[in-house]
């Protein structure tokens, strides 16, 4: 049975290895193979820090299944200036073994309910412009493309990504 937990400063690696194989899935034709096939988890775990006290920082929460990671998210208050005052989710990846078995959901719906927890009404993220699965996944939860829109740096590789935004309150 699949839970949803806080992360731990020891699930680092294990984050790492889901986020790089998502990326290598989902992003395939999106992104070139030889980058992809060139992600490794070790070099992605020193980014993740998990546990932290401090009610500013970004939260990262798991779905773990009998010890195993399957997937994560991490919220925090939005960094858009034009949104200042809402929730963010920053990230949101499962991993590909796991794709189509409703751990998205499962972490959507979680990571949701904590930026409601955390006072926020209203929250935003970001996708990939290409991304057209996860679109797809973001607005059967509700979300809907606000505008905005912009190119940016993504683990060094430029990429056009898009806004979302979704009420939260019931």
């Amino acid at each position: 049975m699949v839970e949803v937990r806080a992360a731990l400063p020891d699930d680092a690696m294990d984050v790492a290895g889901v986020h790089v194989r998502s990326w290598q899935a989902a992003y395939r034709g999106i992104f070139d193979d030889e980058f992809l096939d060139s992600l490794r988890p070790e070099d992605r775990v020193t980014r993740y820090s998990f546990g932290s006290d401090d009610p500013s920082s970004p939260t990262t929460i798991v779905a773990e299944d009998d010890g195993t990671i399957l997937g994560f998210a991490t919220t925090g208050a939005c960094r858009d200036e034009d949104a200042l005052g809402l929730g963010e989710l920053y990230a949101l990846y499962v991993d590909a073994s796991a794709f189509g078995l409703g751990v998205g959901r499962l972490l959507l719906a979680e990571a949701r309910g904590r930026l409601l927890g955390a006072g926020f009404t209203e929250a935003v993220l970001w996708v990939l412009a290409d991304n057209v699965r996860a679109q797809l996944v973001y607005e059967r939860d509700g979300w809907w493309r606000d505008g905005a829109a912009r190119h940016e740096d993504i683990w060094a590789v430029p990429a056009d990504v898009v806004r979302y935004r979704r009420t939260l309150a019931v």
